[in-house]
């Protein structure tokens, strides 16, 4: 099996130790792993900026770097939820569409693909899950309270659940956005910055010392806002979660 690891810009620019963990939970699961060194932007956020041309672009380089993988997994949920959902529609070749339906969100791949329960160590701490939009609502990792549709679960919360000594702590929304959402947060900064209040509030109603979730961009967002505002709480990406196993 030839799996490649895409690590999102923001990733790779501002919080590059989360693509470390990411790798190091795929190789201690066996999976031989490979970086393509001239990997680069997927595109998304021309894409939410409906610049179009420039979306398309990229993707088409992306998928040039990435084709012939059986497997793209990314720490990720909107870069994965980009690649899945729209990347088929700004490259219409056969050999892009085969390339999104291979592409997922690490916990996702761990979980799903590789069929990991449950991962050995302790990690002590009080900690929220934040479900980011992208991956609850366009890849379905997990169920939105909007929906109808029949429970599903998210595989972040799996391989938590199953980490010894963790204790994940219940929101009263679970679901409900942080207020990042890319360029949301500098077009429409005052209500970005009131959503996240909004989202670490219920955070520290709920008892926790840490927030995690499957996208680095919401984790900044929430991080930068509890720091500005003096509050006690810290963000950690999932995969540093995972892949580091003492108490934070």
């Amino acid at each position: 099996m030839r799996v490649a690891l895409f690590v999102p810009c923001y990733v790779d620019q501002l919080r590059p130790e989360v693509g470390v963990a990411a790798l190091d939970l795929l190789e201690e699961q066996g999976v031989a792993v490979d970086y393509p060194p001239a990997q680069g932007c997927c595109g998304q956020p021309f894409l939410n900026a409906g610049a179009r041309d420039a979306a398309r672009r990229l993707a088409a380089r992306w998928v040039h770097v990435f084709a012939g993988y059986d497997f793209v997994v990314t720490p990720s949920g909107s870069c994965a939820a980009m690649l899945r959902g729209h990347l088929p529609r700004l490259v219409e070749t056969p050999e892009a569409g085969a390339l999104a339906s291979r592409t997922r969100e690490l916990c996702e791949f761990l979980v799903e693909d590789l069929g990991v329960a449950s991962l050995p160590g302790r990690r002590a701490g009080r900690v929220a899950l934040h479900a980011s939009c992208h991956a609850l609502r366009e890849l379905r990792l997990g169920s939105p309270s909007e929906t109808r549709e029949p429970p599903r679960r998210d595989p972040a919360r799996v391989l938590l659940e199953g980490l010894d000594g963790l204790e994940l702590v219940p929101l009263s929304r679970p679901d409900e956005c942080c207020g990042f959402g890319g360029l949301f947060a500098v077009e429409e900064e005052a209500v970005s910055c009131r959503m996240g209040l909004d989202r670490l509030g219920d955070h520290r109603a709920a008892g926790a010392e840490w927030v995690t979730s499957t996208d680095v961009s919401c984790l900044l967002h929430l991080d930068g806002l509890a720091r500005r505002h003096g509050l006690p709480l810290r963000a950690l990406h999932v995969a540093e979660l995972l892949a580091s196993r003492e108490a934070p």
